[in-house]
């Protein structure tokens, strides 16, 4: 599988890398058996760039990574994961719905502090087994999932605080890179006025069906030698299925403009004989500043199927008409099929 590099890190990441939720147990169970078949299915076509996260099945997905890894060489390979949450035992409370079940004992504390991110960064080498992580993204920061008022008491801490942490476990040498893993842009630029961040882990925001929000951390990335991984690359579901009855987009029900412009996104890709899915995926790879589409998946016969997008030959006519039907800015349509 190609590679591509990192930022200026020296990592070179495959352009397909494999998103840890799932094997996490997001929104339904998945047999160590079967996690560990479809991590195995991933390795066996080349993936070599695997993300997980303390919160991702309460530590579940990240000793499930973990296990799976450790008899593979460790230079043959990179991994990342994320800090900003602290895992506590359980120890008789009610754990929160998180969207993940059949868990790990544990409950989530967000802790953006300096103390908080080297705990959670020594805590997740114990959960993986590892002696090192590659990437560390400081996770879900931002008024996205805090709001604003709570924002505003998390995200000095975690500039003044996590990422003087971050940078430091990184000029030891413990990380190779920094970033943070996000569903906003905003954030993103405001974090690269307190630190020079090597990646982004970006979900949902650049995609065939929305790309003009992304504009300005493409172009920082691009002026400050940082890359983007993209994950959510099909907006939470839409993308894959298409407008039908229960899509989701963004986690919910699609709103009517939402639902007619993926309509006349799949009427294009339909007219060239290309599903939509297949589009989705690939588009975000066409940019310069990204480095990895970031699949989530669950099962062998999903990843199958991912991968073979990989293969589909999309004549260049296809980006042609979208950007004629002003779906797609002409700037932003990949240069060639």
């Amino acid at each position: 599988m190609a590679k591509r590099p990192l930022g200026r890190t020296g990592l070179d990441v495959t352009e397909i890398s494999f998103g840890g939720a799932s094997i996490g147990n997001l929104y339904r169970a998945v047999s160590n058996e079967a996690a560990h078949e479809t991590l195995q299915a991933a390795w066996d076509a080349g993936i070599r760039f695997f993300d997980t996260a303390p919160r991702y099945g309460h530590g579940l997905s990240e000793r499930r990574l973990g296990d799976f890894l450790r008899d593979k060489p460790r230079d043959s390979y990179v991994i990342s994961t994320k800090v900003g949450r602290i895992l506590t035992p359980l120890r008789g409370r009610v754990m929160g719905d998180y969207g993940f079940v059949d868990v790990l004992p544990f409950e989530q504390e967000y802790d953006y502090s300096y103390d908080g991110v080297m705990r959670s960064h020594e805590a997740s080498l114990h959960r993986l087994g590892l002696d090192r992580i590659d990437v560390l993204y400081m996770h879900d920061i931002g008024v996205d999932t805090h709001g604003v008022e709570q924002n505003a008491e998390y995200f000095p801490v975690a500039m003044s605080g996590g990422l003087k942490a971050m940078q430091e476990l990184r000029a030891a040498g413990d990380v190779k890179a920094i970033g943070l893993g996000v569903n906003e842009v905003e954030v993103c630029l405001q974090a690269l006025d307190h630190a020079d961040l090597d990646a982004f882990l970006l979900a949902g925001r650049f995609t065939l069906l929305e790309q003009e929000g992304a504009r300005p951390l493409l172009a920082a990335c691009l002026e400050r030698g940082a890359s983007i991984v993209v994950g959510g690359v099909f907006n939470s579901g839409i993308l894959a299925t298409g407008p039908v009855p229960g899509a989701h987009y963004n986690y919910a029900e699609p709103p009517r403009e939402i639902v007619d412009r993926v309509r006349r996104l799949e009427a294009v890709c339909a007219r060239h004989g290309v599903a939509l899915a297949v589009a989705a995926q690939r588009f975000p790879l066409s940019h310069k500043a990204v480095a990895s589409v970031l699949l989530g998946v669950s099962s062998k016969r999903n990843l199958d199927r991912n991968l073979e997008a990989q293969e589909v030959v999309i004549p260049a006519a296809l980006w042609t008409d979208l950007v004629a039907e002003g779906l797609l800015a002409a700037d932003l349509a990949p240069a060639q099929a």
